[in-house]
């Protein structure tokens, strides 16, 4: 989830700043404050850091040095017994406003409405590992079913255990994404590892789609394409498409994260890139461990702002190093993960000399 609220009260302000017009910094400060919500929202919720896909564009192949630790039941519980879903009338509301601002209709199929029709109203039970691999994912669907949250979590389609995902579609999940970098086995293996296929999970998602009809699920399969500028990149994803043509699945072709780790001169096209980043504002992390992360892009667990076993998430988001991290996107602070491990502008780049 994000806070829609501050995302639809910070508009206006947001687009004027990254047009070039001046504010100074203590005006900022002071609105971003009143336009956060003092309740804490949850993007994601890391429930394993587990994986066992090597690609080549995730930092976590060569640089994740934290444990692999996947997260005890009762601290799962915990967290989402804090959490509330938006209201209908809320949501609807949040629909008008991205129609009318960003030109996106609620029917519409491409990652900028996937960025902001889906994510902002799912928890993402994925981080940098692959929730397939924990065996308490449909238990962690079904808790947040009965709480009305909803759910969505991204996996490698190699990864399919018939028997856990179905218990996953039968609890509720909302939404599950497959991805899909090649129909060439060879080609998915290069940019997966060698653990990915195309063909075994071409077959299984079949199934699950078959399966979806018999039992009538509500989960949408979403199929992503990672736009890594390859050379082939283009004539392969006309070829996805053409391998779910006419089936019951979400597609697109998804900007890469992570650029600063390979830079393959790829132009994003996703609003999530292109505006300055609110993540100190709109919404909290939590990892495999129980820490409070800066967000989702902290591989490492470089900048704790809290612990979820032992403090409450209100706590957390409105206390000193929250307050900190905020200033540090102000001031543009050196040796952090924020300036010098992330593709995304901080506030700070747009301000008024001091």
């Amino acid at each position: 989830m994000i806070d829609i609220d501050f995302y639809m009260k910070i508009f206006d302000l947001k687009y004027s700043l990254m047009n070039g017009e001046k504010y100074s910094r203590d005006y900022l400060l002071e609105k971003l404050e009143e336009y956060r919500s003092s309740n804490p929202v949850v993007y994601n919720i890391e429930t394993t850091n587990a994986c066992n896909m090597r690609c080549e564009m995730c930092p976590r192949t060569t640089m994740m040095t934290r444990p692999i630790e996947t997260m005890k039941k009762e601290l799962f519980e915990r967290i989402i017994g804090q959490l509330t879903p938006w209201d209908d009338q809320k949501w609807h509301t949040w629909e008008k406003f991205v129609e009318t601002k960003y030109g996106i209709h609620k029917n519409d199929m491409s990652e900028n409405h996937f960025f902001l029709y889906v994510i902002p109203k799912v928890i993402v039970l994925h981080g940098y590992g692959d929730p397939l691999l924990d065996k308490n994912i449909p238990d962690y669907v079904e808790m947040m079913t009965k709480r009305g949250l909803h759910s969505y979590f991204s996996c490698n389609p190699a990864n399919i255990n018939m028997e856990r995902t179905i218990q996953t579609f039968s609890n509720g999940l909302d939404y599950i994404k497959y991805s899909v970098e090649s129909v060439d086995d060879l080609r998915h293996k290069q940019v997966r590892g060698q653990q990915s296929n195309f063909t075994e999970s071409y077959k299984n998602i079949l199934k699950l789609l078959d399966l979806k009809v018999q039992h009538n699920f509500k989960t949408t399969i979403v199929i992503t394409m990672i736009n890594l500028n390859k050379p082939w990149q283009r004539e392969e994803f006309e070829k996805l498409k053409d391998a779910f043509k006419g089936m019951d699945v979400y597609i697109y072709i998804k900007s890469q994260d992570q650029q600063w780790y390979e830079d393959n001169k790829q132009k994003t096209e996703s609003i999530h890139w292109l505006e300055f980043c609110q993540f100190p504002w709109s919404s909290m992390t939590i990892k495999s461990n129980g820490e409070s992360c800066e967000c989702v892009e902290d591989f490492n667990n470089e900048i704790v702002l809290g612990d979820a076993k032992t403090e409450t998430l209100y706590d957390i988001w409105n206390g000193e190093k929250y307050k900190k991290l905020r200033m540090d996107h102000f001031e543009l602070a050196h040796g952090i993960k924020c300036t010098e491990q992330c593709d995304m502008h901080l506030i700070g780049s747009f301000l008024v000399a001091k």
